[in-house]
């Protein structure tokens, strides 16, 4: 399994979640966050704003799902056809195990309680 971690301006977050909810892909958190990237802030007159809003989404996906869910997010995150500074960023890594608290069970269907009793 995959996660992505997307980035995005927080006027997009909405539509980032409704495109995956669209396409199939409904398991999404949502936090806001603040941060800079390579521009260092933005500078409005005199005043420079160290931390920008952002709102980051987090979500797991299947291996063979990944360029799919990453274009989608891509594509409707963009603030313009190609794209502006301050858009977002897009981070992929490997989960190696995934557990639901309420039944105690891996993501494979496998009791958590019977992987530990082996």
């Amino acid at each position: 399994m995959i996660m992505i971690r997307a980035i995005v301006r927080p006027e997009k977050a909405d539509e980032v979640l409704a495109a995956l909810m669209d396409a199939g892909y409904p398991a999404v958190t949502k936090y806001a966050v603040a941060g800079r990237g390579k521009q260092r802030g933005i500078k409005i007159g005199d005043v420079t704003y160290d931390e920008i809003p952002k709102t980051m989404l987090m979500s797991v996906v299947n291996e063979e799902d990944k360029d799919f869910v990453i274009q989608t997010i891509m594509d409707t995150a963009r603030t313009s056809p190609n794209g502006a500074f301050g858009d977002g960023k897009i981070f992929v890594t490997e989960v190696e195990e995934v557990y639901t608290i309420s039944s105690g069970t891996r993501e494979d269907d496998t009791p958590a309680e019977e992987e530990v009793a082996s």
